[in-house]
């Protein structure tokens, strides 16, 4: 087999090779934009829009409030929020201030938010006022100083902002009592509209972002991502996306939520290269607005896990409009395997190419995707773009390259790897080495460079592109006083692509059910993390060391022998 031999079965036009890269940063991309197509619409939002001069001038704005208020060069600051004008503005500020990005998902339990704080040591955290009081409540425990809060209402059209007001914000939790010592969003951007951008450098080798990986071990770490990783990847990705749009601008949809670094560098920053008008969706739960959005912008592209396309293919608003989605030219399907009905249904509806891709935090999103235009393989997440490499090695000898068609660790290399964990240089070298990020992934590459992944990253369970690791969701339930000993894995669904099953053994007398032991681990764990499936039993199978084999227990499932399940 040749070194690349997926490099031969790339689409027309798309370039082999994209070095050597420019040396800029999201800022220069969005300078540019601001000075060239001042007017352009960048994001859209809820019937509202924003400018790229608009971001430029508030993110400029927010930048030197942040430096006013001692925020300064190599410091974290937290961003708590959903999809909307207000993030976009935060990060580009904090960027500004020559600060890190510390991308926190509205989802975590006060447990899961305080871990993040102080593993990133953030001092700083901007976060919507829905989240305000969730902060507060763990805030003495961890190294924050300051909290920046912002509504969802500030960037809705003046009708909508009144009924927000009106109907919403007091019944939602919106409406807040500021604490004295921290400050309102849009009272530090008015403050310092006039205001140029702080006189601080950012370099392309500076770290622009922390993202949140369970890594090797699924102890949750921050990922480093340099501001140049977010243009390489946004490069790569806009490239390889031609096929379907060649140079044209487009629409396309930030509907995934951008804390994971799927939406954030593989489509928002794709974004930023292309110049194209963002549709930013604050809820991406919200099936049927997500239709009505897509088909009022007349959206060209769209990301998605399996999930997703299952809900919108089986929403009764395309029965009454079968033609809503038509617009969609293009759709990125990542996170967990696409089942192959999913994708015929799915362009059926569309018209569209619908493409999978692969990738990792550890990688910054460098893509691995099928062709748009090319053959796609069943089964297979597609081949690695320009300048991405992927090498299958023995996963025990670890640096024995497999030949083609053999099961093995996959690695990733590329030049936007993430730097590193942050403090953390044990687990760091335990999954960088010699360049290659050692994913703990196992598959193949066949004889064309097409990547079959055929197992998770070690036991990690994928919930609709969520990534949950079982130790976690056990030490929860192992709290539980009738609990002995539980299990936890991932097994087949339909709607989820994996859904989250416990086995548990219980204390010898006790009795429990699987409802109250779900409200259980509603009380620590995400909504996400909770079992969706409990069985009891008797016993866990075990190694010779004791450690429960949760494969055995996942083959059980499937072959059907079970015990009594909740």
């Amino acid at each position: 087999m040749s070194e690349r031999p997926w490099l031969r079965h790339y689409d027309d036009g798309v370039p082999h090779t994209l070095a050597p890269y420019p040396a800029i940063t999201m800022l220069d991309l969005l300078r540019d934009s601001a000075r060239e197509h001042p007017d352009d619409v960048a994001f859209f939002f809820m019937g509202g829009s924003l400018s790229w001069r608009e971001l430029e001038l508030k993110s400029n704005a927010f930048a030197s409030a942040l430096r006013a208020y001692g925020v300064g060069k190599g410091d974290r600051v937290a961003v708590l929020m959903p999809n909307s004008p207000q993030m976009i503005i935060a990060e580009f500020g904090i960027w500004k201030a020559g600060s890190i990005v510390v991308l926190l998902n509205p989802l975590y339990t006060e447990h899961e938010l305080e871990h993040a704080l102080r593993n990133s040591e953030a001092e700083t955290a901007v976060v919507l006022t829905l989240f305000y009081e969730k902060i507060n409540a763990i805030r003495s425990n961890t190294p924050l100083k300051r909290m920046i809060t912002t509504s969802i209402k500030e960037y809705l059209p003046p009708l909508k902002r009144v009924l927000f007001t009106l109907v919403k914000e007091k019944r939602g939790g919106h409406r807040i009592v500021r604490r004295a010592d921290d400050h309102a969003m849009s009272e530090m951007v008015e403050t310092h509209a006039q205001s140029s951008a702080p006189p601080v450098t950012v370099t392309p080798e500076d770290p622009a972002l922390f993202l949140f990986s369970g890594g090797t071990t699924g102890n949750p770490k921050c990922v480093i991502g340099r501001h140049e990783a977010l243009v390489m990847t946004g490069m790569q990705s806009n490239a390889w996306f031609d096929s379907a749009f060649e140079k044209k601008k487009i629409v396309m949809m930030l509907n995934l939520p951008l804390f994971h670094v799927f939406a954030q560098v593989a489509v928002m920053a794709s974004g930023f290269v292309r110049r194209a008008s963002m549709v930013l969706m604050p809820d991406p739960r919200d099936v049927g607005a997500l239709i009505a959005t897509i088909k009022r912008h007349k959206v060209e592209m769209m990301a998605g896990v399996p999930t997703l396309f299952n809900a919108l293919a089986a929403h009764p608003r395309l029965k009454r409009d079968p033609k809503a989605l038509r617009s969609l030219r293009l759709i990125i399907s990542g996170a967990s395997s696409l089942h192959l009905e999913t994708r015929k249904r799915f362009e059926e509806l569309t018209g569209g190419y619908i493409i999978e891709g692969y990738s990792l935090t550890e990688a910054m999103a460098s893509p691995v995707c099928s062709p748009v235009r090319g053959k796609k393989k069943s089964g297979s997440v597609g081949m690695p773009a320009m300048d991405v490499e992927i090498r299958i090695v023995d996963a025990e000898k670890c640096d024995e390259v497999l030949q083609p068609g053999a099961i093995g660790e996959i690695l990733v290399r590329s030049p936007q790897n993430m730097t590193g964990y942050w403090k953390n240089p044990e687990e760091s070298a335990a999954v960088m080495r010699d360049g290659w990020i050692y994913t703990g992934d196992l598959g193949y590459l066949d004889e064309e460079g097409y990547l079959f992944v055929v197992d998770r990253k070690k036991d990690v369970i994928k919930v609709s592109g969520f990534q949950i690791w079982p130790r976690e969701v056990e030490e929860v339930i192992a709290t539980h006083p009738s609990v002995l000993e539980t299990g936890v894995a991932g097994v087949p669904d339909d709607y989820q692509g994996e859904a989250i099953k416990a086995w548990v053994v219980l204390r010898s007398g006790c009795t429990l059910d699987g409802a109250s032991l779900q409200s259980h681990c509603r009380k620590v764990l995400a909504a996400y993390k909770v079992p969706k499936h409990i069985e009891f039993c008797d016993s866990l199978p075990k190694s010779t060391v004791g450690k429960v084999l949760r494969r055995v227990l996942v083959e059980r499932h499937n072959g059907g022998h079970r015990g009594e399940e909740k």
